[in-house]
């Protein structure tokens, strides 16, 4: 692959999906450069990308822990994820291990790809073509990485009136309320309350 041809992708936020009721998006923001691709995730994977982005430690690893705490067991490291295909509305990623000595490519859902490359700091890839097809440019003013989850949900037609009381709760009370939902290995929930706390954060 051209070096040229290669954009490189760092993971923005998740919302909920316009596209597929009870899935996510996942947004992909293109480093130094204007665009944002958004990939349609599941409920389980967007649990798994949100817990890492808020610096969230569950008490027992997930499966995307598990499988990064296994390779640097054996000293295999992830050394890139590549989204190379968009067909049919679906991406396709590959992963590109080494021990040192040997290469290995796989393939593998995007979800995982990105979960598994947030874990590892791993650099993420796509293509110009991906870019072009997929991409979207947001507006030109300077907008944090909670405006943007926030005016994703809005644009997505997300009700928020499911937790109208939680948005209302005191930083202390959604601090206590986060340690019960780790307690209680509800991951998603804990996630929603993470992201509801930083934007009151950012707001004082």
């Amino acid at each position: 692959m051209d070096n040229d041809n290669r954009i490189q992708l760092k993971v923005l936020g998740i919302s909920y999906s316009q596209i597929q009721t009870g899935a996510y998006a996942l947004i992909l923001a293109q480093i130094d450069g204007p665009y944002r691709i958004p990939v349609v995730i599941g409920a389980t994977e967007a649990q798994s990308i949100a817990i890492r982005m808020e610096n969230i430690i569950p008490p027992r690893p997930m499966t995307h822990d598990l499988f990064v705490s296994f390779a640097h067991a054996f000293g295999v490291k992830l050394k890139e994820v590549f989204i190379y295909k968009f067909e049919d509305g679906i991406f396709s990623s590959e992963l590109t291990f080494s021990d040192g000595e040997r290469q290995i490519v796989l393939d593998s859902r995007t979800s995982d790809a990105i979960g598994i490359a947030m874990r590892s700091k791993a650099p993420i890839y796509t293509t110009r073509e991906i870019i072009d097809e997929t991409g979207f440019i947001m507006e030109e003013h300077d907008i944090t990485d909670d405006e943007a989850s926030a005016e994703a949900r809005q644009n997505s037609g997300a009700q928020t009136n499911d937790e109208p009381k939680i948005e209302n709760y005191s930083i202390e009370e959604l601090e206590r309320t986060l340690d019960r939902l780790i307690r209680e290995e509800n991951y998603e929930e804990a996630a929603k309350v993470s992201e509801i706390l930083k934007r009151k954060r950012g707001n004082d």
